[in-house]
């Protein structure tokens, strides 16, 4: 096991340089959701150089390879996401955002040149694989309905017996990975809300229904759908993160608009919330006499890890990293469109720390400084490598 080791650190380190540069190159040149043509033409690219792989672009900005083990075996599918957000980086280093306004906000760029590297080092290794290796380079995960979807819908989980996928994570120390059975990732649900109420002038407000006083009581009553409403032991989270009204010092809309979020693991309590929200948002609009629009829009569905995958992905990475390395990862709030694989075959979704607070990298996710400590670049690669022999080995 030590010189299986010892072969698997001197190929990481063999890519280490190429993997660093494909970040920075990716870094400086972001693309948004659906519109990452550059960036899956460079994947491409990139792969069709290292040989004995089969390289096809499901959709116009994702790419799929196929590595055919010389032994019969599962099939297990490696993702990484591609797409950048619509963010003004503030960062000073020297390969920060070209395109302006679009940023590698929240470590795609690393996820995309740790499975390249990843795809490099198992291409060499096709004589000792059984089964097939899927490498799967995913556009739009940051903006509904998603690209991991288009790619499903397109056929790549067609025969996949397991999959995994990384999130190089700014809340976990580098040199730290999180792997956990079960919720890791919530569902992202949006919802709108029109309230709709008489204006007028300021000065004369018996003579309206103010929309942004009742429209504050929504957003304040909103919060009792969790804290009253909902079972304590199953999270959710109600933010408002919009509101909008008004024109003048003056005058008192007739109308406002919310937006905003619901999170869940639970898919009961999920499909309770619009009528629970609703409920609020008729009893505190009917008390004032205004009336309302709501329109509540479904997101990803939660990221639900595989007991059976998380344990044999967590035993590899211990066996590789030792047991201090590998964490049981905290559950986030947060969403991912990786459940749309996990939907067609069994799957774990781990965390590999990024943060570094000795070296100021500590801004978080989807802030305009955001980056990562690129020492966790290598340690991805290592991580895929070495999870796939495993997984595939039946560790």
């Amino acid at each position: 096991m030590n010189t299986m080791m010892s072969d698997v650190d001197n190929l990481v380190e063999s890519v280490k340089h190429d993997v660093l540069q494909w970040r920075r190159r990716l870094h400086q040149n972001p693309e948004l959701s659906f519109q990452e043509t550059r960036t899956a033409q460079f994947v491409y690219d990139t792969l069709l150089t290292f040989g004995g792989l089969e390289v096809t672009r499901p959709t116009a900005t994702s790419v799929m390879a196929r590595l055919i083990g010389a032994h019969p075996g599962k099939t297990l599918a490696l993702r990484a996401d591609m797409d950048a957000l619509p963010i003004t980086e503030e960062n000073t280093f020297a390969f920060v955002s070209d395109n302006p306004g679009v940023m590698h906000a929240c470590g795609h760029d690393g996820h995309t040149s740790i499975l390249l590297g990843a795809a490099r080092i198992l291409s060499g290794m096709r004589g000792e694989l059984a089964g097939e290796v899927r490498f799967l380079f995913q556009h739009a995960e940051e903006l509904f309905p998603g690209g991991a979807q288009q790619m499903v819908d397109a056929g790549v989980m067609e025969d996949v017996d397991l999959v995994i996928g990384a999130h190089l994570w700014a809340d976990l120390e580098v040199g730290l990975i999180g792997v956990r059975s079960g919720e890791l990732m919530a569902a992202p649900d949006t919802f709108n809300i029109k309230i709709i109420g008489k204006g007028g002038h300021a000065a004369d407000p018996d003579h309206t229904v103010d929309s942004i006083a009742i429209g504050a009581q929504v957003v304040t009553n909103l919060q009792h759908v969790v804290s009253r409403q909902t079972d304590p032991f199953k999270p959710m989270v109600v933010s408002v993160t919009k509101f909008i009204g008004g024109t003048a010092d003056n005058v008192i809309p007739g109308t406002v608009e919310l937006t905003g979020t619901v999170r869940t693991f639970h898919e009961q309590l999920r499909a309770s919330a619009p009528e629970l929200m609703e409920r609020i948002i008729k009893g505190v609009t009917e008390a004032h006499g205004a009336s309302y629009e709501f329109h509540y829009q479904n997101g990803y569905s939660p990221v639900i890890n595989d007991d059976g995958v998380a344990q044999r992905l967590a035993q590899s990475l211990r066996e590789t990293f030792g047991e201090k390395v590998v964490r049981e990862a905290l559950p986030t709030m947060g969403g991912e469109d990786f459940s749309a694989f996990q939907k067609r075959a069994p799957g774990c979704f781990f965390f590999i720390g990024a943060g570094n607070e000795s070296k100021g990298i500590t801004a978080p996710h989807h802030h305009p400084r955001f980056t990562v400590d690129e020492d966790a670049l290598a340690i991805g690669v290592k991580a895929f490598v070495t999870a796939t022999r495993g997984i595939l080995s039946g560790v």
